[in-house]
Parts: structure tokens; C-alpha cells; sequence
């Protein structure tokens, strides 16, 4: 590493430098990764397409699905059938995907929107939520990539909806999560779609000593909803559903808050409670704690805009009282950066992670029309907003070659060839799915690493194996980052794994993980660039190195 590169990435670390350069300077503090389009090359062919129920949707599954700690991927068609991907990545070098069966009928395996990965029965096998337009399907992870449909097996009744959000949590003293279906327009009723949205469903496990969701209960109204997640707003310890919902086909409705008390009936957060209606075109919704106060900031995507809300500082006592804080932050998004398009953007998945690994986050929104709509831009490329020292946001997304003429709905970001770099693939709506390697920053010379990196996976025990839920704390000298470990939000789609984090010129760094339960882990101590197990319970961190090709 040379000594101007330690210097800037010092610099964003730990805040220093910025007194001595102008603002103008300030913009470039950070390193922009060179993102190639491998798809083809990779063997990642596959398009998402059909009619207007296929508008939205477009999700894909991250997840390792044989055991050996690599991200395999599992895309949703729409009229096209799903199709499942097992990673053969060299480590380091090229990506590679070899497309498998999944098992699923002709029939099931049509019509799916989006997919979620979660190891529900805690057997450390990713099991995976295949949302549909029709019966929603839960696939029992067998391991080796092997699946099968297990909703009669759970109880698990998976309607006959038009579903396009998921998101899941283990309650209190639960031994099994608790699933939440968003759905949107109600194919049904009289006058669709316009004003007809289905409710949204929630399946709690019932209290046996077997996976059972046979008493779902109904989260009425439904708004539309295209995205949710469970949030832990306040620091309360129990998580709420945050729903974002398409204005485009509601009446009266809103963005939606409810709180979901263990054992008790959910209830939604209410104007007199400190919740302010927001009526947006929601699409996708992600969550990052980023001036680390504990409360996290929402980024929500929806056509003409993207907001970023933050607690107002003025409201009083613990109210869910929110401000758009994207015009302060440059998060603002609402055209595309490039070409001569002027009309305003169409936003989907969005997602926080450090592409560059200088400690700060950068977001990922997925962008294209919906279909053909002419006050919308039709060249729409996808945004790579990256964080700099200031916590101010700044479009690199042409620089960083993700700016393809295709419409963009679900997404996934990960280290696809465990290279301490985040790579990402996206699918895109009548068009091919893209995927992208980060090569790291660009040079005369080649390409460079772009800082150090952790990536951190829980073993919470017999329960919740994967430690959904968990807040994972990682310091570096003075500066502290945070994660979640959820399951939901993003547009349609969902993964799990390995946890990314950069650490920008820090060659070792302090971990410590509030458990789902509440419980802190005593403090580990890791080195940089490895991918680290923290087991509950046990004394020291364990490393795990990836092997120098898979079979």
C-alpha cells in the first residue's frame, strides 16, 4: 500500500485531513471501485419478464445453500421460471455460476416475484421464502443445495396474493421466527387496482413443540406495500414493522409503522404517537445507524425521489417522529446522473454497504421505469451513492461503470469470490441480470485494494442459529461502525451470510455483538482482512479461509 493511498483512506477514517483541503477536494477523499459486468462470461444468464403483474418484483436470494460459505443466488423469472445458482468463484479471480435445479414444480417455480433467504427451523440450513404472484412457497433447506416445498409441513398457508415484501424476526423467548408477507394490489376486488390493496399477513409461530403457522393474522389496512423490515427505531429491544407502500394504487393510505409487542396484537403507530403520514410511490426501503446515536436512518426509494429519514431531534419523548434529512446528506436522487434524460427517476432496491472499505457507507439504489411511462426517465441508470468523511453522499456511479441502459428492480451486494471486495448482481426488468465484479480502484497500472476489510458471521446457538436480530458493534482506533442482522427491506430481495465491513487503513479491530436476546458479548479481538465466526459463548473468534478454487 503506497503512502498517499494510506494517507487519504487515514484521512476518511478518522476524520482528520479535512481542514486542509477545500470543499471541492473533499468530494474525491475517497476511492471509487471499478464494477465489470461479468454476467455472461460468469453464467449468470437469466432475464425476469412478463406482464404487468411482473411490473414490480424482480428479487434475488443471496444465501450459501451447499456449506461452503460462498454466495450462491437464487432469481426470481416472473413469467420465466426461477432459477438457482451455485457459486464456482475462483477465490480472487473470476466469477463463476453454474445454474442447478431447485427442485420446484413447473408451476411453482413460475410466477415468483421475489426471494428471501432465513434458516427458520435453526437446523443451519438456509431455507428460503419464495414470494409469488399466487401461493407463496417456503422452501426447507436440506443442505447441498438441495430443497423442498415445506408449507404443509409448517402449516404454513400461502394464499393466493400478489407478494412483493418479506420480512422476519424472532420474538421473545421464541423458538421460531415470525414471518411478515407484504402484499400489493387486490386482484379481486371490484375496481382493481385502483384503491384495492390486499392486507398484509402476519404468521406468527404458534406456542407447540412443532414449526407451526397455521393462525396467520392480518395487518389491516394494507397500503400496497413493495418493501418491509423489522426496526428496532427507539433501542427498545423489540423490533416494529416499517412498511413503505406504492401511493399509486391507495386511498387515504400512507407509509406504515406498527408495533409488534411479543404475545401481544399488533398495533400501527398513529399521528397522535408522533407518526407524520408520508404517502410516497414506496419501493424499496434500507436501514443504516449512520452517525452511529443508535437510531437508525431509513433510505426509501420511490419514483421522482429517494428520502432519507432520521429521528427529529425535537420530537418529544420516544415518539417515531421522522425528518427527510437526503437534500443535507446529497442522498437526493430524483434524475438520472448521466445522459440527456431529464425527466424524473423510478427507484427500487435500495442497499447500504462499503464498496470501498474506507469505513463509511455507500448506497445502492436500483433504477427503471416501471414500464413505458413517458413523464419518467427511460434511460434511468442505477445510483452508487458513496459516502464520504462528512457523512455527505456523492453519485459515483458512472465512474464505477454500473450506469447500464437496463431497469433495475432487486439486488443483492456481496463478495462473490472472496476477495474482501463487495461485487453485486442485479436483475433487471425484459433485459439480461447483471453482475458486477469489483475489481477495486482503477490505476494507470492496473487496480489497487481499496482498504482493509472484515466480514463477520454469528453462531447464536440452537436458536436463531444465524443471530437474526443481532447488532454487531466493530471499532476501529476512534472510529465505531454498527450492523444488523436482518432479513427483510431491499426491493423483493434478500440474502444472508457474511457480514461486510470496512476498515479502512486498520489492520486489526474490536468486535462485540448484542445478541437478539439483548445480551453483549465480551470483546474479540480480530485482524484484518479475514472472515471471522463469532460463536456465543465461547472465548475467541474463529477464522475461516476460503479455499483457493471450489470443485
Amino acid at each position: 500500500m503506497n503512502r498517499l493511498f494510506k494517507l487519504t483512506v487515514g484521512c476518511l477514517a478518522l476524520g482528520a485531513c479535512l481542514g486542509n483541503t477545500t470543499a471541492a477536494a473533499q468530494k474525491f477523499l475517497f476511492d471509487v471501485p471499478h464494477m465489470q459486468e461479468q454476467a455472461v462470461t460468469a453464467g449468470l444468464i437469466h432475464t425476469y419478464d412478463g406482464p404487468w403483474e411482473f411490473f414490480v418484483g424482480g428479487g434475488v436470494a443471496s444465501f450459501d445453500c451447499n456449506g461452503d460459505r460462498m454466495p450462491d443466488l437464487f432469481l426470481a423469472g416472473g413469467s420465466n421460471p426461477a432459477q438457482l445458482f451455485i457459486n464456482r468463484s475462483l477465490v480472487a479471480g473470476e466469477l463463476k455460476f453454474e445454474k442447478t435445479s431447485i427442485g420446484l414444480s413447473d408451476r411453482d417455480a413460475s410466477r415468483v416475484l421475489g426471494a428471501y433467504p432465513i434458516d427458520i427451523d435453526s437446523d443451519s440450513h438456509m431455507d428460503l421464502v419464495v414470494l409469488r404472484l399466487g401461493e407463496n412457497i417456503i422452501l426447507n433447506g436440506k443442505g447441498n443445495c438441495q430443497f423442498t416445498k415445506a408449507n404443509r409441513t409448517f402449516a404454513f398457508d400461502g394464499g393466493n396474493a400478489w407478494s412483493t415484501g418479506f420480512a422476519a424476526a424472532w420474538e421473545k423467548a421464541a423458538n421460531y421466527p415470525t414471518l411478515a408477507i407484504g402484499n400489493y394490489v387486490d386482484r379481486s376486488a371490484p375496481g382493481s387496482p385502483w384503491g384495492t390493496c390486499e392486507a398484509n399477513v402476519l404468521h406468527r409461530p404458534m406456542e407447540s413443540g412443532q414449526l407451526n403457522y397455521s393462525q396467520p393474522y392480518l395487518l389491516q389496512p394494507g397500503y400496497c406495500s413493495l418493501s418491509m423490515m423489522f426496526t428496532d427505531w427507539n433501542k427498545s429491544g423489540i423490533p416494529s414493522l416499517r412498511i413503505t407502500n406504492d401511493r399509486q394504487y391507495y386511498r387515504g393510505g400512507q407509509e406504515q409503522l406498527w408495533r409488534i409487542p411479543a404475545g401481544s396484537t399488533p398495533r400501527l403507530f398513529s399521528r397522535s404517537q408522533g407518526w407524520k403520514p408520508l404517502r410516497i410511490w414506496g419501493m424499496g426501503i434500507a436501514e443504516a445507524d449512520l452517525n452511529q446515536d443508535g437510531y437508525p436512518e431509513y433510505a426509501l426509494s420511490s419514483m421522482g425521489d429517494t428520502m432519507l429519514q432520521t429521528l427529529d431531534p425535537d420530537a418529544e419523548g420516544e415518539r417515531p417522529t421522522y425528518r427527510d434529512a437526503a437534500f443535507e446528506k446529497k442522498m437526493t436522487a430524483h434524475r438520472p446522473y448521466i445522459g440527456t434524460d431529464l425527466k424524473p427517476s423510478t427507484g427500487w432496491h435500495t442497499q447500504f454497504a462499503d464498496f470501498n472499505n474506507d469505513t463509511r457507507l455507500d448506497l445502492f439504489i436500483a433504477k427503471g421505469n416501471v414500464e413505458a411511462m413517458p413523464d419518467f426517465a427511460a434511460y434511468d441508470p442505477d445510483n452508487l451513492l458513496m459516502g464520504d468523511a462528512n457523512q455527505k453522499f456523492h453519485e459515483q456511479g458512472d465512474k464505477a461503470g454500473i450506469n447500464l441502459d437496463r431497469r433495475g428492480r432487486g439486488a443483492a451486494i456481496a463478495d462473490f469470490n472472496a476477495d474482501g471486495m463487495l461485487d453485486m448482481v442485479v436483475v433487471n426488468r425484459k433485459g439480461p441480470a447483471s453482475l458486477f465484479r469489483n475489481h477495486g480502484a482503477k490505476t494507470d497500472w492496473g487496480h489497487r485494494p481499496m482498504g482493509n476489510w472484515l466480514a463477520i458471521e454469528l453462531n447464536n446457538g440452537k436458536v436463531n442459529t444465524f443471530g437474526v436480530g443481532a447488532k454487531i458493534t466493530i471499532k476501529t482506533g476512534n472510529v465505531t461502525q454498527s450492523r444488523m442482522v436482518q432479513i427483510g427491506g431491499g426491493h423483493a430481495s434478500g440474502q444472508a451470510g457474511f457480514i461486510h465491513v470496512g476498515l479502512g487503513v486498520a489492520e486489526r479491530a474490536k468486535i462485540r455483538v448484542q445478541w437478539p436476546d439483548g445480551d453483549w458479548s465480551h470483546e474479540y479481538r480480530v485482524f484484518a482482512n479475514n472472515f471471522v465466526q463469532i460463536p456465543r459463548g465461547k472465548p475467541d473468534a474463529l477464522y475461516w479461509y476460503p479455499q483457493p478454487s471450489n470443485p
